[in-house]
């Protein structure tokens, strides 16, 4: 009897590895520890395989577990029973690409791996001159995942015309946003995706050493990671031939010891080469002169992971999705007060309103929805009256927002959006690295200017646009050049929360 059950640290938190060990107690069960499906609010998630396919059981508690198999293979009948899994409304309203085998596979199984698809467009590229690589990536119209947007393309094109005596790729792993968990479920459910990505990536821009930075925070995906390296490297996936080319690539994971900051590319590599995490000025810039001065690629680990996709199916078909020039698709990560939260992958286009209202279930609380931060700490608030903006980069743009690393935290009527937009000038004064004074001092005045707010000071508003103006076209990096996104947005559409005879109300 085969069942399935997600080690990913969600479902590890919910109680997972209390359910697996209560399944090696029952007689004839073979247990496969898999990555997430996504959906959290039914972790821990087991599956059982049926005639009709993997069924689904959730949310399964280990004192539930002896009773459920004490008739034989549990069944539809079950109570717990929610129908296939693949069947589920969640999943069948997803276009999975990326996450495809997430929850599926075993993570450290490379037959499993290669038997779900794995490898097929890393073989397609050996075949490949580098050019061509980069030419499939730019058609597919793959733009960075990472927040910034910037076409995968055209940065591996740069590094690939670049002549140095060595050349990196390094995976920015350092995943900080809050609300934000799609880089950590990939490495913990399909790490060797991430691998492919990378090695496709070295072969197209003639890099043969590879970096993944990792968070000091993720120990599951540490773990995860460095297995997956090693078991790589002894299958020939990775080393001085990859797969019996002759070409040589390999991977190290490093990792950091917790900065926000260092999600910013150069901040990251001055980390990487053991400086302190500044941000560097620009030009110039680290496809040219990255990591120790050498030419380097710098994605994240969405954007990595979609690439063994575009050279599998071809940059035509993934390019025929999305929505303008958001192409492909996109993993978004609901959080806060909702109903169902999780990792729902999807092409570009769905409106605020599908995903919160009808994809997210609305709230947990069942208050109204009052506002919706997409794209971290640093993105923008979105009322009610907004959420027909469809999810793409230069649609969240107009709209003064951005996607980001596509996390969607949902709030209730019961927020005070005048301490979420301290909150926001509070974080990144806590996170600035102190290079850039309109960062550095400009969020430390923000908080104060808040506090003068709250106490009654309506002419400090004005002050308060002043201040972030400055700090939007002032800073070094989009640390403090996206701080005032939460803050404005914060203001503008619910100026109510600003006013002192209301919140005295």
């Amino acid at each position: 009897m085969r069942v399935w059950l997600s080690q990913d640290a969600a479902a590890k938190a919910l109680g997972a590895e209390a359910v697996a060990a209560a399944l090696r107690a029952v007689p004839g069960v073979e247990l496969v520890r898999t990555g997430s499906r996504g959906m959290v609010w039914l972790e821990p998630l087991l599956e059982v395989e049926g005639p009709e396919g993997r069924l689904a059981f959730g949310a399964v508690a280990a004192e539930e577990v002896a009773e459920l198999f004490s008739r034989g293979v549990p069944g539809a009948g079950h109570p717990r029973c929610l129908g296939p899994t693949e069947e589920l409304p969640w999943m069948r309203r997803q276009l999975r690409l990326t996450f495809a085998r997430c929850g599926v596979i075993a993570p450290l199984s490379l037959e499993d791996y290669s038997a779900a698809g794995g490898l097929v467009g890393l073989r397609r590229a050996l075949g490949m001159a580098p050019e061509e690589v980069v030419a499939e990536v730019t058609a597919s119209g793959l733009r960075g995942r990472g927040g910034a947007g910037f076409p995968t393309g055209v940065k591996w094109e740069t590094v690939r015309g670049a002549r140095a005596d060595r050349k990196y790729v390094v995976c920015n792993a350092d995943e900080g946003d809050s609300g934000t968990f799609a880089d950590r479920m990939l490495m913990e459910g399909d790490p060797f995706c991430l691998i492919e990505g990378m090695a496709i990536a070295g072969l197209a821009v003639g890099a043969e050493r590879g970096l993944v930075y990792l968070r000091s925070e993720y120990p599951d995906a540490i773990r995860m990671m460095r297995a997956a390296v090693g078991l790589a490297r002894g299958a020939g996936v990775l080393g001085a031939s990859v797969l019996g080319s002759g070409r040589a690539f390999d991977i190290e994971v490093r990792v950091g010891a917790g900065a926000y900051v260092c999600g910013e590319e150069t901040s990251l590599l001055n980390s990487l080469e053991g400086k302190r995490p500044v941000v560097r000025a620009k030009p110039p810039l680290p496809a040219l002169e990255g990591l120790f001065g050498r030419p380097t690629v710098v994605n994240n680990v969405i954007t990595l992971a979609s690439v063994p996709v575009v050279l599998a199916r071809g940059a035509e078909v993934y390019a025929g999705l999305g929505l303008g020039r958001s192409r492909g698709t996109i993993p978004l990560q609901i959080a806060g007060n909702v109903q169902f939260g999780g990792l729902f992958e999807a092409g570009f286009g769905l409106t605020l309103s599908e995903i919160v209202d009808d994809i997210a279930g609305g709230t947990a609380s069942g208050r109204p929805v009052k506002a919706v931060q997409v794209g971290g700490p640093l993105g923008a608030y979105f009322p009610r009256g907004q959420f027909d903006v469809r999810f793409g980069y230069e649609e969240y743009a107009e709209r003064d927002g951005l996607i980001g690393h596509a996390g969607i935290v949902v709030f209730d009527d019961t927020v005070d959006m005048l301490e979420q937009a301290r909150f926001a000038m509070e974080f990144c004064a806590v996170e600035s690295c102190g290079k850039c004074t309109p960062c550095r001092i400009g969020s430390v005045r923000g908080v104060e200017v808040l506090d003068r707010i709250r106490a009654g000071d309506a002419q400090a508003v004005t002050l308060l646009r002043d201040l972030c103006e400055t700090m939007t076209y002032g800073s070094l990096c989009a640390l403090g050049g996206f701080t005032p996104y939460p803050v404005l947005s914060a203001l503008t559409h619910f100026p109510q929360d600003f006013q002192r005879d209301r919140r005295a109300a």
